[in-house]
């Protein structure tokens, strides 16, 4: 692939930017943690308004068509500044699905609320113990004509806020994906802290009414075609939390003296800092190269996982490096670099162990349902 970016990529880019850059500012930040609020509600209409979603889908809804690589462009963005909305959440989860799944009908429904702001959707997919998108613990079962779920989902980023959430079940055996209303009978959303202020909660489903995403036949190739598109847009958040924080760091190393001398001219510190861009730039290149296999209409399962792992184990690496040629400065939990490195655990622990992963993709491999390419091709 071309990693160089087009005009419309780079305008993307900019103005996603320009806007997180002017309003997710320190002085922000700390006001919404004195406030108590992790979701940041003006941001997101701001959002919304500047049609940074609409650019990402495609022109015969009369959006940008810029796909993936424009989706991983505005959350590395995001990322960036650490800005506290559900854009990759109700992209993901909400978005993406309504229109390779939805049919014309709930297309023309839905679409409008979810570009402007007016419908947040949450991804319960996760439980604990269980890798993705692995059969689920949470069930689902046929009543009265529909479904209705029962089950636990726990910690799902934005789901204090969310309108819609949604949420993979066991049905007779196999992987489903459905649609619950939170505010809707047999669900309770209760309130569950996060390293990261994500305004998760737990999921608590009871006889809970549910709409099933696609044909509930073809439910576990439904889930796995969200989770890649997940792991990648966790991936490109990743991308910007670690840029970010490494440009920080080495403003920060350039002008910090130690005997008289900048920390930035000590070899242990530059090894460190260059490590770290280095890990930066391997998340960057696998994310986009598995975005840009899926706008292709090629298959991405291989380069996600690739992404993911990088993501994770990379990213954990380049938060912890930041925080730590911080020195003093890095224990502090009100200076910006400390939410590089929360936003950076939470992405880690939300796509899981670097093991995890690798028995994954070793798991894809040893199938034999791997890309004909191979991964990097």
């Amino acid at each position: 692939m071309d990693f160089n970016l087009t005009e419309d990529q780079n305008a993307l880019a900019g103005l996603a930017g320009e806007i997180f850059e002017a309003r997710s500012t320190h002085d922000r930040m700390k006001q919404l943690k004195a406030s108590g609020l992790e979701f940041d509600a003006d941001l997101w209409r701001q959002v919304a308004d500047s049609g940074l979603a609409g650019a990402v889908i495609d022109e015969k809804h009369d959006g940008g068509g810029l796909g993936m690589v424009g989706l991983a462009l505005l959350l590395e963005q995001q990322g960036r500044f650490t800005a506290q909305v559900p854009l990759l959440d109700t992209l993901v989860y909400g978005l993406l699905p309504l229109l390779q799944f939805g049919s014309e009908d709930a297309i023309a429904a839905d679409l409008p609320a979810l570009l402007d702001g007016s419908r947040i959707v949450a991804g319960a997919l996760a439980e604990t113990g269980n890798g993705l998108p692995g059969t689920p613990k949470t069930t689902a079962r046929e009543a009265d004509g529909g479904y209705v779920l029962d089950g636990v989902k726990r910690a799902v980023p934005w789901a204090q806020v969310a309108n819609r959430i949604l949420v993979t079940a066991n049905l007779d055996g196999t992987t489903a994906v459905f649609v619950v209303d939170p505010a809707a009978d047999g669900v309770t959303v209760e309130a569950a802290p996060t390293t990261a202020p994500w305004a998760s909660g737990n999921v608590v489903l009871a006889g809970a009414a549910a709409q099933p995403v696609g044909d509930v036949a073809d439910g576990p190739a439904t889930a796995a075609w969200i989770v890649d598109r997940a792991r990648v847009a966790l991936a490109a958040l990743q991308v910007g939390v670690c840029a970010q924080g490494v440009t920080r760091t080495v403003d920060y190393v350039k002008t910090r003296e130690q005997f008289g001398v900048p920390l930035s001219t000590k070899q242990g510190v530059m090894m460190r800092a260059a490590d770290a861009y280095m890990d930066t730039e391997a998340i960057r290149v696998t994310a986009l190269e598995a975005a840009w296999r899926m706008d292709q209409g090629e298959a991405a399962t291989e380069q996600a996982l690739v992404a993911r792992w990088w993501a994770s184990e990379g990213g954990k690496r380049v938060v912890h490096a930041c925080q730590h040629l911080h020195g003093g400065m890095g224990s502090d939990i009100d200076h910006p670099i400390h939410r590089h490195f929360l936003w950076g655990r939470q992405i880690d622990a939300t796509l899981g162990t670097g093991i995890q992963q690798l028995a994954t993709l070793g798991a894809l491999f040893a199938s034999g349902a791997g890309n004909s390419k191979g991964v990097g091709a």
